[in-house]
């Protein structure tokens, strides 16, 4: 039986964030360039954002360029962010109802990457349904950096005491106060770490490791992900009785 027909729909998790990681060694396995893996793992962003919405997810963030990615060979960061302006795709999101948000520190980004992102932003915000996020140019260690030094300027300015500094606050200072914390962060490619997303959104998020890499990584992976989710118990440092 398909995962897709045995997962409850009435408890798809509502944010699910991605490392779509894989996309290079998934190439070398076909004798080909790294570009040509980055270009299958657009197509499967495609897929996947427009499964997810269909399922009723009400955020997908991706983690598509790290901060420390920057430091990769040049013609790699630049043929990346082509795809990336290639690969927004506005007819996708409209057909699906789907909004589009980006975080991070996205003023590093190529103006015309950049203009062509925030086009798609305003075209899409109308929109009702699920909100695709991709995180560019995002580190969480950046994240809360910046967190940190907007909370210590009002409390320099005298507009905040120490006091009020508390898990909220921090959250309304993050880039992603406009969304709830990942239920479900899932990566793909085999390896089991965080690689510096997400941190501290992700503090109860339940975790999900796969071998496959993402250009393979379909609906029916999506759906064997949501599956094992909704096997486990979420119990937030409660007991099991408390639930």
């Amino acid at each position: 039986m398909l995962y897709k027909d045995q997962i409850d729909n009435n408890r798809i998790p509502a944010h699910i964030a991605i490392i779509m990681d894989g996309n290079g060694r998934w190439a070398k396995q076909q004798g080909q360039p790294r570009s040509f893996g980055h270009q299958a793992g657009a197509e499967t962003v495609h897929i996947i954002a427009e499964e997810s919405a269909k399922l009723g997810v009400k955020y997908l963030t991706l983690y598509t360029f790290s901060t420390e990615n920057w430091n990769r060979p040049v013609d790699e960061v630049s043929a990346l962010m082509a795809l990336l302006m290639d690969s927004i795709e506005e007819e996708t999101f409209m057909k699906n109802n789907i909004s589009f948000r980006i975080i991070g520190d996205v003023d590093k980004l190529p103006k015309d990457v950049l203009d062509r992102l925030n086009k798609c932003i305003e075209r899409t915000s109308s929109n009702t349904g699920m909100c695709l996020v991709l995180a560019l140019s995002y580190s969480s260690k950046w994240e809360i950096t910046n967190a940190v030094k907007k909370i210590a300027s009002k409390v320099k300015e005298g507009t905040m005491s120490i006091d009020e500094i508390t898990d909220d606050e921090i959250d309304r200072n993050l880039c992603t106060d406009f969304m709830p914390s990942p239920d479900l962060l899932i990566r793909t490619g085999g390896e089991i770490r965080l690689s510096n997303y997400l941190l501290w959104q992700c503090a109860y998020s339940e975790l999900y490791f796969c071998d496959t890499y993402w250009p393979d990584f379909k609906e029916e992976e999506l759906c064997k992900a949501i599956y094992d989710y909704q096997k486990r118990e979420r119990r937030f440092g409660k007991t099991s009785e408390q639930i």
